[in-house]
């Protein structure tokens, strides 16, 4: 199947663009979210050079930002750039694990292949297998839990759009799962 970053722009907005004011867009650059404001009526999230991973990134911390934090841009958070020393890469990863869990279910419903990324290809190498095992394991904590209500309607719409059954244990091979910094995605 391919994955085409236009169908995954259609889908999202197409299902958010009127119920939460936000609509997914190809960049151009690095990635970011943008908050509506008086000259730009609508959230915008940015996604990095037409790359479909990228854009399933993106919108998995749209996805965990709650309302006050998608009033800001970039949600608030901190981010440090590539060449991250070892403390400051492993507060990175602790924060990247939820988004990367979700990020790993919405590929799956798009049957897509998912690889988690420690985005620090000049900087302190971690644990990548460890890193792999975390994300793993919230991520079966969210199928065991369920996801939040606007992680369900992605999911769904996701899941119809590309004809994948519904999420289970199953469907993350965490044992076979290649592990691979995501360079050009």
């Amino acid at each position: 199947m391919r994955h085409q970053y236009q169908d995954l722009i259609a889908i999202f907005n197409r299902t958010f663009l009127a119920s939460h004011n936000t609509q997914l867009v190809k960049g151009n650059d690095e990635p970011i979210y943008l908050p509506a404001t008086i000259n730009q009526p609508h959230h915008n999230i940015v996604f990095a050079h037409g790359y479909f991973a990228s854009a399933l990134h993106e919108i998995s911390h749209w996805l965990v930002a709650g309302p006050a934090r998608r009033l800001l841009e970039d949600f608030g958070y901190w981010y440090c750039p590539d060449g991250r020393d070892q403390a400051t890469q492993l507060q990175f990863e602790q924060v990247e694990i939820t988004p990367q869990a979700i990020e790993w279910a919405l590929a799956v419903s798009c049957g897509f292949k998912f690889n988690v990324s420690s985005d620090n290809l000049d900087g302190w190498q971690s644990d990548r297998a460890k890193f792999q095992q975390q994300v793993h394991l919230k991520v079966m904590q969210l199928i065991n839990e369920g996801f939040n209500a606007r992680t369900t309607m992605l999911l769904d719409a996701l899941a119809d759009f590309y004809g994948s059954a519904g999420l289970s244990a199953s469907c993350f091979d965490y044992p076979n799962m290649k592990p691979v910094l995501l360079e050009n995605v």
